[in-house]
């Protein structure tokens, strides 16, 4: 028997009235609705819950939208009048960011509303990370399906899985955060049967949020055995699992005083295991002699008990161990003792089946490295949705992983992505892989050298690089006993010992800052949008550890800033955050005194060096200004060379522009960026050029593709109009929110695309749709033209930087104007102001 003492949960705690206001606020809630276009309302608020719904675009990259027959349902059912459903592909998967540890009500709802006009049920199976959660049956045109569920990382990812001939879909997907103390098993996950509270109205059929804060669907229910009785006061409600105080002003008593108050249902599986919670509040007066008591029983046998409710306050009790129904028949009955004066009751109760989830998900870190290698080249195949290793039949191509014990994460042995059209350089991620046995990639279009971290991934036996155009020497690492290399069919690979140099002095230099300028520039938007950043600035006057490095004249100075290479480790909590990386090296985020820094450091691999190192620093020990990277240190020992930058957090459009403005008129001898994207750094890549002469620098090419000046990419010559250029591109890149290159795209340079639209003579197609065209058109007008003048292909036809600050000021005063018509003034905080007083301080 289990003492009723130990299952007696009330807990009126500060706990419980925090999860109560947490709940309220929605906070932690995913409300998806599932074929929405992003552009249509969303997010909006559902009329009835006042819940904030929003379109799934963001989730989830593969699928169609459908719309279900207006006779289907009506329009007050929505979220649930769109779908997003999938033809091709046996699994699409949504993803989603969750807490690692914090268990969370789960809810799928599939309508299918004959929205092909076909009249054919679905079916399909609906997965949770690598585990099948339940089969999906469409019988009845809709269902939903709900669970309780403690993801193990920080991703959680649902899967539609085709199992026939019939096509997946689904309406809507919601997430819900619960407490972490309640609705405990000894194993396995809570799949909800039944939530039910005994009420007998007609007008109130459901109880959900707000008046439950987890949003908990509860049903009305009640036997014509019983007898209602209820309250207008409220009950308190205050512990884990808060029943809604609605449901609980209802209770049921059977009519027969003297007879049990019994619940039947049918087990669909003999093997079911159900989790019972009951909860209880007396709602009438009893007088002191008078006791309300009973036990809960089980089919026959006791379960609980016995039970007092108390007046206006809630008891919860539930069993800690599942149980099953002999013969598939089901029998809870609440049995008063010989001491009771009144019969049992009941206001609410949640039957739950368990379901166990017996394989592991893939590795977080193999995860996380296959995501980071599709978005570096990308890769959009629909078969690499889901856990990458699991279940077996559902496994991504071009992998193989170890998968010997089920409880045990798989660990990815076997990396296949040859012949995949694949370029740039050998992605850096790969080396997370640390399971690695079998590498292939060749004959693809990968450029750069090979990297010398594949020399030092000592499980991998065999690497394939041939049919590339990789270049450079091959790493002596890589030549060791065991390893089976092939790398034929790199004609500028060096493969022999006497064309390799003398190792030069490695230089660890994390440079940081223009890696970052993606995220950057997204912040900052589009030019007439007037909302002002605020600048988060890092202090110039850090103390810094006293050394003497042995170093040339020019570095002499730089002793007050020098880090010893334990020290960058430290910063950067042994490099654990990727800020990006460059042709340079790797960028990570790092701490130094309280303050944010960007520590990037040389890649072996990197094609770029010492000089361009040099280069970086000798220039900002020169140049000073608010808008240019402040260097803050460096770390120079034995082979460890390192830059550490203030942290680039998002400015607004001035400070970028001014910063480049400076660097053209206001050093001597003016300096040309050639990798301007948005605050200014990676001076390694920067020339001096004098007045208005062109550089005839013989230094090769350098710079990021789509940003490129096309006259200095062809000729090699540099000018103050190569970074005009670049800054046409990233004007807009902020005016259409598109990326500069679009492989889906017919014309994939964003001024190719500006270009096409500009024919048809509509700004609305080409301004950023999340505007939703509040801004003034002529300024948008003049802030385009003047983008499409900086990115035109003859230099000579661009304006210069002053030019370029004059025109945009124009702008502004064009949509602070309309500000001005539509408030009525103009808010410090809301219009835009363009001002390029800050002087340059060169040295």
């Amino acid at each position: 028997m289990e003492s009723y003492l130990v299952h007696l949960l009330v807990v009126i705690a500060t706990s419980a009235i925090i999860h109560i206001v947490q709940a309220q606020d929605q906070q932690g809630f995913i409300s998806l609705d599932c074929g929405l276009p992003a552009n249509e309302l969303s997010p909006y608020i559902e009329t009835t819950t006042r819940l904030n719904f929003s379109s799934d675009a963001a989730f989830i990259q593969t699928g169609k939208i459908g719309r279900i027959h207006s006779n289907a349902v009506s329009k007050s059912q929505r979220p649930y009048t769109t779908m997003r459903y999938f033809p091709d592909g046996i699994r699409n998967c949504y993803n989603l960011n969750v807490q690692k540890g914090r268990k969370y009500l789960i809810r799928a709802i599939f309508t299918y509303g004959n929205y092909d006009g076909r009249n054919i049920e679905p079916e399909f199976d609906l997965y949770l990370g690598p585990n099948l959660w339940t089969t999906i049956y469409l019988e009845a045109q809709s269902t939903r399906e709900e669970m309780l569920h403690m993801p193990t990382s920080n991703s959680l990812q649902i899967c539609l899985v085709k199992t026939g001939e019939t096509t997946p879909l689904i309406s809507a997907l919601e997430l819900r955060p619960m407490g972490n103390d309640s609705y405990i098993t000894k194993s396995g996950y809570l799949v909800q049967y039944r939530w039910r509270y005994l009420n007998n109205s007609t007008t109130q059929s459901y109880i959900r949020y707000s008046s439950d804060i987890y949003d908990r669907i509860w049903l009305s229910y009640f036997q014509k055995e019983w007898t209602q009785i209820s309250t207008t006061f409220d009950v308190n409600n205050s512990n884990e699992y808060a029943p809604p105080k609605d449901a609980l002003q209802y209770a049921a008593t059977p009519a027969n005083a003297s007879a049990p108050l019994t619940i039947e249902w049918s087990s669909e599986n003999l093997h079911d295991q159900y989790y019972l919670y009951a909860h209880f509040a007396e709602l009438q007066d009893l007088q002191a002699n008078e006791i309300r008591e009973f036990n809960l029983v089980w089919n026959g046998q006791h379960l609980l008990g016995p039970v007092t409710p108390r007046k206006l306050d809630l008891v919860t009790v539930f069993s800690r161990s599942p149980r099953t129904c002999d013969g598939g028949k089901c029998i809870l009955q609440l049995i008063r003792t010989n001491r009771s004066t009144h019969p049992p009751l009941l206001n609410a109760y949640e039957l739950y089946t368990v379901i166990q989830f017996p394989q592991s998900e893939t590795d977080e870190s193999d995860v996380s490295a296959i995501r980071n290698i599709v978005a570096t080249y990308p890769l959009s195949r629909i078969n690499w949705q889901g856990d990458p290793c699991v279940p077996q039949l559902l496994r991504s191509d071009a992998l193989n992983c170890r998968n010997t014990n089920m409880s045990m994460p798989p660990r990815i042995t076997t990396l296949n992505l040859s012949s995949n059209g694949l370029t740039g350089i050998i992605a850096a991620a790969i080396q997370n892989l640390t399971q690695l046995e079998k590498l292939d990639l060749s004959n693809n279009k990968l450029t750069g050298p090979v990297p010398e971290f594949l020399g030092n991934m000592k499980s991998l036996l065999v690497i394939n690089l041939s049919g590339n155009n990789l270049n450079g020497s091959l790493p002596q690492a890589l030549q060791r006993t065991g390893l089976e290399l092939s790398v034929e069919g790199n004609p500028e690979l060096c493969i022999s010992d006497s064309c390799r140099k003398p190792p030069k002095k490695k230089v660890f230099v994390p440079i940081v800052a223009s890696v970052g300028s993606a995220a950057i520039v997204i912040a900052m938007l589009v030019l007439f949008l007037v909302i002002k950043k605020k600048k988060s600035t890092i202090q110039q006057n850090l103390t810094m550890p006293p050394s003497t490095p042995k170093w040339n004249d020019t570095f002499a100075n730089k002793n007050s800033r020098r880090f010893v290479y334990s020290e960058v480790i430290k910063m950067t909590n042994n490099f654990q955050r990727v800020l990006g990386q460059g042709g340079f090296g790797m960028v990570y985020q790092g701490n130094v005194n309280g303050y944010e820094v960007a520590v990037k450091v040389l890649s072996q691999s990197s094609t770029q060096g010492y000089k361009e190192f040099k280069a970086e620093v000798d220039l900002l020990l020169r140049v000073h200004h608010t808008n240019l990277v402040s260097l803050v240190g460096y770390c120079y020992e034995g082979d460890h060379l390192a830059l550490i930058y203030e942290f680039l957090t998002n400015g607004d459009l001035k400070q970028h522009l001014s910063g480049l403005e400076y660097l053209h008129i206001g050093c001597s001898p003016p300096m040309v960026h050639r990798d301007f994207k948005a605050k200014l750094a990676d001076f390694g890549l920067s020339r001096s050029f004098q007045g208005g002469v062109e550089s005839q620098d013989s230094t090769a090419i350098a710079g990021t593709p789509g940003y490129l000046d096309p006259e200095y990419n062809q000729s090699g010559r540099l000018h103050e109009k190569s970074d005009v250029f670049s800054f046409g591109i990233v004007l807009l890149e902020m005016i259409t929110n598109r990326p500069v290159i679009s492989q889906t795209s017919e014309n994939s340079h964003i001024t190719e695309w500006v270009g096409s639209k500009l024919k048809r003579g509509d700004i609305v197609e080409i301004i950023d749709p999340n505007l939703r065209e509040d801004y003034d058109s002529n300024s948008a007008w003049r802030a385009l033209e003047l983008a499409m003048s900086c990115a035109n292909p003859s230099s000579s036809k661009r304006p210069s930087m002053s030019q370029v600050i004059h025109e945009l000021k124009e702008c502004i005063v064009l949509e602070n104007s309309r500000v001005y018509n539509n408030q009525g003034l103009v808010s410090q905080a809301m219009s835009i102001s363009l001002d390029s007083s800050v002087g340059p301080m060169a040295r």
